[in-house]
C-alpha cells in the first residue's frame, strides 16, 4: 500500500517574539515490505521520487530502512504478530533529500500502537524519539506523548524542555501535533492530511504543484530563519549532538488540549 497525504503543516513561535507560517507539503505513507506501483517513485533507485533505506532507520545516511524499526520494537517488547509498519515520510525529489521528521508507525488492526519520530536537523543531526504506551495499546487522538527534547534542531531554541506529541489517525485523514514547550517559549508544529493512493498522476501533480521537493522544504526552513533573524531572535550556535540514537517517551496524565 503506498498513499499520498497532500497535507499542510503549520508552524507557531510561543514567547514574546512571534512568528508563525503555513506550508503545503507531500508525505507519502508506505509499506516497505511491499513493491511499489507508480513509475515515478522507486525505491534505493534514481527516479523523479524516490525512497532510500539509508536515509531512514538508523544513524543518517547508513540507514537500515524498516529492518531498524522492526528490531527496535522487538526490543521494546511489542509482539509483531499481526503488526503492520508504515512510513510516513516526505520521499526524494530527483538527487535533493531533506526531512525534517519522518514518522515510522505501528500499527495493529489498523489503529497505531507506537510510533517513532525521526528527527533530522539542518546542522546533519539525528535523534528518534519512540513513543508508545507501556502496554502498547492504541494511541488514542486524546493521548499525549511526552519525550524530553535532546537535539539541537532549530538555532533559535535551545536543547532544553519537552515535546508533547497527539497522533490523530483514521481511514480517512492523518493530523500529527507537536507541542515544543520550555517554560514560556516553544513551537506549535502540526501535520495534516487526507489519505489517498499514490498514482502516477498524484505525483506528477505534486512535482508541479510544489517543485524541487527536499529543495524547496531547505530553502523555506532558510527562509523563515530570515525573518527570525531580521526580527532578532537570539542565535543559538551548532550544538553537540545526542550522546544516542533513540529516547524513550512517557505517556502524560490528562488529555490533549
Amino acid at each position: 500500500m503506498l498513499e499520498h497525504i497532500q497535507g499542510q503543516t503549520f508552524h507557531a513561535r510561543r514567547g514574546a517574539l512571534k512568528n508563525a507560517f503555513r506550508y503545503g507539503v507531500d508525505y507519502v505513507l508506505c509499506d516497505l515490505d511491499a513493491p511499489l506501483k507508480p513509475v515515478v517513485l522507486s525505491r534505493n533507485r534514481f527516479n523523479l521520487w524516490s525512497l532510500w533505506d539509508r536515509h531512514h532507520g538508523g544513524p543518517r545516511g547508513t540507514g537500515q530502512g524498516v529492518a531498524w524499526f522492526r528490531a527496535l520494537l522487538a526490543e521494546r517488547g511489542l509482539p509483531l504478530e499481526g503488526v503492520e509498519l508504515r512510513l510516513l515520510t516526505q520521499p526524494s525529489f530527483l538527487w535533493f533529500h531533506f526531512n525534517p521528521v519522518s514518522f515510522w508507525l505501528a500499527l495493529r488492526n489498523d489503529q497505531v500502537c507506537a510510533f517513532v519520530a525521526e528527527v533530522n536537523s539542518t546542522f546533519g543531526q539525528r535523534h528518534c524519539y519512540f513513543c508508545a504506551h507501556e502496554d502498547f495499546r492504541p494511541i488514542l487522538p486524546t493521548d499525549r506523548l511526552k519525550a524530553t527534547k535532546l537535539m539541537h534542531v532549530s538555532p533559535f531554541q535551545t536543547v532544553q524542555g519537552d515535546y508533547l506529541f497527539n497522533l490523530a489517525w483514521s481511514q480517512r485523514a492523518i493530523h500529527i501535533r507537536i507541542s515544543y514547550e520550555n517554560g514560556s517559549h516553544g513551537v506549535l508544529a502540526t501535520l495534516s492530511g487526507l489519505r489517498r493512493p499514490a498514482t502516477n498522476r498524484s505525483l506528477l501533480w505534486a512535482a508541479l504543484r510544489r517543485p524541487l521537493g527536499a529543495g524547496r522544504v531547505l530553502a523555506l526552513i532558510h527562509w523563515q530563519a530570515l525573518i527570525l533573524y531580521l526580527k532578532r531572535a537570539p542565535f543559538l550556535n551548532r550544538q553537540p549532538p545526542p550522546a544516542t540514537l533513540i529516547s524513550q517517551g512517557q505517556t502524560m496524565q490528562g488529555t490533549a488540549e
